[in-house]
């Protein structure tokens, strides 16, 4: 088994889709998490590729947040599509990046995810609060793996 297999237990990844959904009642931002081995190339360009790949830049206010992790290397990036850059800062991210840091230096994997997730959703709903008529627009589990164009 890889080292992407063995990251997160089943049992884990199902406390981060229940994060990601609990995150998601409070904004109409939508969250995912991506999980590959390695990046090819610079971290940022790879979740920028792969933020595409997964459509994650269709949805209606462009409030997508990607957080994409490349185990081997590690390394972690959250990428939020153009909806969110537009109305925020560039350390918009950095409160969540931090959190996400702390845990993973302890090998708190699952946990540093769940925090990361719930301080996004947070940031998010300053800006993109839920709405009555708010719907799921993404998929909540997480995706894996080296994914191609």
């Amino acid at each position: 088994m890889s080292l992407v297999e063995d990251f997160l237990t089943q049992d884990e990844e199902l406390q981060i889709v229940e994060a990601i959904k609990q995150a998601e009642k409070a904004t109409s931002g939508e969250i995912r998490v991506h999980i590959e081995k390695t990046a090819s190339v610079a971290h940022s360009t790879r979740a920028t590729e792969v933020f595409h790949l997964l459509k994650m830049d269709t949805t209606e206010l462009q409030n997508g947040v990607l957080i994409y992790v490349a185990v081997e290397d590690h390394a972690f990036v959250i990428l939020g599509d153009k909806g969110i850059n537009d109305v925020v800062g560039a350390t918009f991210w950095n409160s969540s990046k931090d959190i996400m840091r702390a845990h993973f230096k302890q090998g708190e994997f699952k946990e540093g995810l769940i925090a990361g997730i719930k301080n996004a959703g947070e940031q998010l709903q300053k800006y993109f609060p839920w709405q009555e008529d708010d719907i799921d627009e993404l998929p909540n589990e997480i995706s894996r793996g080296d994914l191609k164009n």
